[in-house]
C-alpha cells in the first residue's frame, strides 16, 4: 500500500506531496514540528505534544492552522489511511508561503503537513543494548526550547555520531555542562541512585518523554535532581541514559572512550524503561 500524506487540506500520495517553493519553512526554517509515537493505533503522550506544539507556535507568532479538535481528527485520519499500528506521526507547521522577505508577511496562511510511517519499538526491557555517545561543542542558537525545523546543528551533530559509530552526540555548552543530545535529552544516575538531568530552559528542548519519565520516577520513589551536570560527572556516573519519543529510555554504556560503570545497562535505567513501556501499553489499551 502506498503512503498517504496530509498537505494543506488534502490527502495525497506521499510521493506527490509538496509545498510551494516560497514556503517560509523551506526558505527560512520558519516553522515548527512534532514527532509523536503511535502504539496499537493510539498516540502516546498526544496531549503533551500538542501543548509543546502550541508553545512553539506562540513563541514564533505563528497561528495554529485549525482547531485542536480538527487537528486531532486529521492526525487520526492520517494514521488510519496509512494503516499504522506501531510507528510515528510527523507534523509540521510553517508560517506559510509569501514572496521572499525576512520580516513576517502581513498575511499568510500557515502550512500544515502530516505524515505517518511504521516503526519498530522495544516491547520489553530485556535484551536492550547499551549505546555509545560522543561529546561535541553545542553550537546551536539560544532558543532550543522552541521545536523549530531549523535543525542543521542537530544534523551535523548526528552525522558526527554516525561517523564515530555512536548512537548519539551529547552537546557541551560554553561552561562545560552537557545540554542534551542532537535529538534526545541526557540523564545520569549519581552514586546515590538519584536521576540527574538538566532543567528546562532556553538551553534545551523540553522533551515529552522526559516529562513522562520524570513523572514515572516520582510515582515510583526514584529521586530526581534537575540541574546541569558536567562531562566529568557523566563519565563517573553510576549509570547514564537518554530519552526521546523514538528511543524511549536508552541506556548509555560509553561516553567518548570511557565506559560507564561496568559498561552494562544499569538497573535503574532498565527499571525506568520497563515503567515507560508499561505506561505506553496502558495508553494503547
Amino acid at each position: 500500500m502506498s503512503r498517504i500524506a496530509y498537505v494543506n487540506g488534502d490527502y495525497v500520495a506521499h510521493g506527490r506531496a509538496a509545498v510551494h517553493v516560497e514556503d517560509r519553512g523551506y526558505q527560512f526554517a520558519d516553522g515548527v514540528y512534532e514527532v509523536i509515537a503511535v502504539r496499537n493505533g493510539a498516540l502516546i503522550d498526544g496531549d503533551g505534544h500538542m501543548r509543546r506544539l502550541q508553545y512553539s507556535l506562540d513563541e514564533l507568532e505563528i497561528a495554529m492552522p485549525m482547531s485542536p479538535r480538527a487537528l486531532a481528527m486529521v492526525i487520526a485520519e492520517t494514521i488510519r489511511r496509512n494503516r499504522i499500528q506501531n510507528g510515528i506521526v510527523y507534523l509540521q507547521i510553517t508560517r506559510g508561503s509569501s514572496p521572499r522577505n525576512h520580516p513576517f508577511p502581513d498575511f499568510t496562511r500557515p502550512a500544515l503537513v502530516i505524515t505517518a510511517r511504521r516503526a519498530a519499538f522495544p516491547t520489553d526491557a530485556e535484551g536492550v543494548a547499551g549505546g555509545h555517545v560522543i561529546t561535541i561543542p553545542d553550537i546551536r542558537w539560544s532558543r532550543c526550547d522552541i521545536k523549530t525545523v531549523s535543525l542543521l546543528p542537530a544534523v551535523l551533530a548526528k552525522q558526527q555520531a554516525v561517523e564515530a559509530d555512536a548512537y548519539e552526540a551529547w552537546m557541551i555548552d560554553g561552561d562545560g555542562y552537557i545540554t542534551e543530545g542532537s535529538s534526545t535529552n541526557a540523564w545520569i544516575v549519581d552514586k546515590h541512585g538519584r536521576l540527574v538531568t538538566r532543567p528546562k530552559s532556553h538551553a534545551i528542548l523540553g522533551g515529552i518523554t522526559r516529562e513522562t519519565v520524570l513523572r514515572l520516577a516520582a510515582e515510583n520513589g526514584i529521586e530526581v535532581i534537575e540541574r546541569p551536570f558536567t562531562l566529568e560527572e557523566a563519565v563517573g556516573a553510576r549509570e547514564a541514559f537518554l530519552t526521546s519519543t523514538t528511543s524511549f529510555v536508552k541506556p548509555i554504556t560509553r561516553i567518548d572512550e570511557h565506559a560507564i560503570a561496568n559498561g552494562e545497562p544499569g538497573q535503574i535505567t532498565l527499571r525506568l524503561l520497563k515503567l515507560y513501556i508499561d505506561y505506553m501499553k496502558s495508553c494503547a489499551a
